[in-house]
């Protein structure tokens, strides 16, 4: 074994700390998902009442989580008068929590490195023609430019491969790196705001790393939540197979200072009902426990992936009408959360989702090493972890966006004014964020517009924005002089200020 070999081996070997599992199980080392118990309430709940599915839907629709048999009801709907009662609910939930913007992020892959063996994941150890590598500073460096100098985006959220190579030291420098970079734009100046972290569980000693670099949200994805399913697509003898060690990455995450994180399944892996359930287990812990609820749940699907076979002939796929109601029940299930629909789907069914109660979305995304800086035409699957099904560019979803009436934000203000945790779930519940969050959106989307968007986006954005100002002289008027204050500074080509 050569010395690289060596050193990975012993970097694997230590990774996990039991006692940082411990300290959270239950008497008798159990953990909180219960396969049996979540099977139960789904069979329980294949036959609820219509009267009882509207009294769920009204308990929803009052910003109170619902508990797992609620959610389970929901998960069994079929009838079509009552699915429309649903969507016109999660529509209402997201107006008046988020109010109608969306949140806008750019993915950013920094290694493909890794030492696990995922059976769905063309990053996994044994796929010998995936290129594998890890994101020079200089890179980083272009790759910051094309996307905040010339693309426009404020806030990204960066992927991680497990490896010794991409650990807590390489994420804080590629952190300090991305933050420090600024650009010159039309008017003003383009900077990445908000850096969000997609990378492996850690130990407490590791994220307080990350806090301290001043990470966003930290997401770490359960992948499945169903036990059999996970210990097949995560082979034992890697550090992704065991299934504690990740379930509790947001506890310590939270022991280490980090109180604003995402959840997430990927749904194909195992039965999509179920994984709904484990993603609710998870917030009624998390909120239980911390008393604070994820910022966000993602529900990616598996894609096609360069030489995994089980991302295409899983036989647990889930298909369009299946994937819409899982996200209409989550909506509805934890009404406060935000939500996050990813280029993994293509453009039309985001179309059809995204109103729906969608609160964040990527565009322009490439999740090739290097890839934004890069003229490469369409996808390499050698250098990428799967397969997109939305590579349009950032103007032509702000288009579409307004086109469907929603406004995009680059806002990153909360995160700074110290809204997250307890904070930024008691404004959601009671909606004062969505109204903080509505002059913020306003003051960055002139930002954009001006900096970076082309003529035929504005002419679209130009009325929008005029009418959400309209709406704040309506419903907040004592905030009008100074939005209107900081929209003047803006057009002047003033930058990142905020409420």
């Amino acid at each position: 074994m050569n010395a690289t070999a060596v050193k990975t081996s012993e970097w694997v070997k230590n990774r996990i700390k039991q006692d940082q599992i411990d300290r959270y199980l239950k008497p008798g080392q159990k953990d909180f998902i219960d396969d049996d118990l979540i099977w139960k309430q789904l069979e329980g709940a294949k036959k609820t009442d219509p009267a009882r599915i509207r009294e769920i839907i009204k308990k929803s629709r009052s910003i109170e989580t619902l508990s797992p048999e609620e959610t389970a009801a929901l998960l069994y709907v079929r009838d079509p008068q009552l699915i429309a009662e649903m969507e016109e609910a999660a529509i209402a939930i997201k107006k008046e929590v988020y109010d109608n913007r969306i949140v806008t992020f750019a993915p950013l892959y920094l290694s493909s490195k890794c030492v696990n063996s995922c059976k769905y994941c063309s990053f996994r150890l044994e796929n010998g023609e995936m290129e594998r590598r890890l994101v020079t500073m200089e890179e980083l460096d272009r790759e910051i430019e094309t996307l905040a100098g010339e693309i426009g985006h404020k806030r990204l959220i960066v992927a991680y491969g497990e490896h010794p190579d991409s650990d807590a030291d390489y994420i804080v420098d590629t952190v300090k790196r991305i933050y420090q970079c600024r650009f010159k734009t039309r008017k003003g100046e383009g900077q990445i705001r908000r850096v969000n972290i997609n990378a492996a569980p850690m130990s407490i000693e590791d994220l307080t790393k990350l806090k301290n670099v001043g990470i966003g949200t930290y997401q770490v994805f359960q992948e499945t939540y169903h036990k059999e399913t996970y210990s097949k697509v995560h082979p034992a003898n890697t550090l992704k197979g065991n299934y504690n060690w990740r379930l509790y990455s947001m506890h310590r995450a939270y022991d280490a200072g980090i109180d604003d994180f995402g959840i997430g399944a990927l749904f194909g892996l195992y039965d999509w009902r179920f994984e709904v359930m484990g993603l609710i287990h998870h917030t009624h812990e998390l909120e239980r426990t911390f008393g604070v609820g994820p910022h966000t749940i993602s529900f990616p699907r598996l894609e096609p992936a360069h030489n995994a076979p089980l991302a295409t002939e899983s036989k647990y796929l889930v298909d369009d009408e299946s994937f819409k109601h899982a996200v209409l029940c989550l909506r509805l299930a934890v009404p406060y959360t935000g939500m996050i629909l990813t280029a993994r789907e293509n453009a039309e069914l985001r179309r059809r989702i995204i109103p729906m109660g969608i609160t964040q979305t990527d565009a322009s995304s490439r999740i090739g090493l290097g890839a934004y800086s890069k003229e490469t035409k369409g996808q390499v699957e050698e250098r990428q972890q799967f397969v997109l099904g939305d590579t349009r560019s950032l103007d032509e979803v702000v288009r579409e966006l307004a086109q469907m009436g929603f406004i995009t934000s680059f806002c990153t203000a909360g995160y700074r004014c110290g809204r997250t945790g307890e904070k930024i779930m008691e404004m959601l519940k009671c909606g004062r964020e969505g109204d903080l969050c509505k002059l913020n959106a306003i003051i960055t989307y002139r930002e954009w517009l001006d900096d970076f968007s082309s003529e035929e986006t504005r002419a679209v954005a130009e009325p929008l924005i005029l009418k959400e100002i309209e709406e704040v002289k309506e419903r907040n008027p004592g905030a009008m002089k100074m939005l209107k204050n900081y929209y003047e500074q803006t057009c002047r080509g003033a930058r990142d200020l905020y409420f």
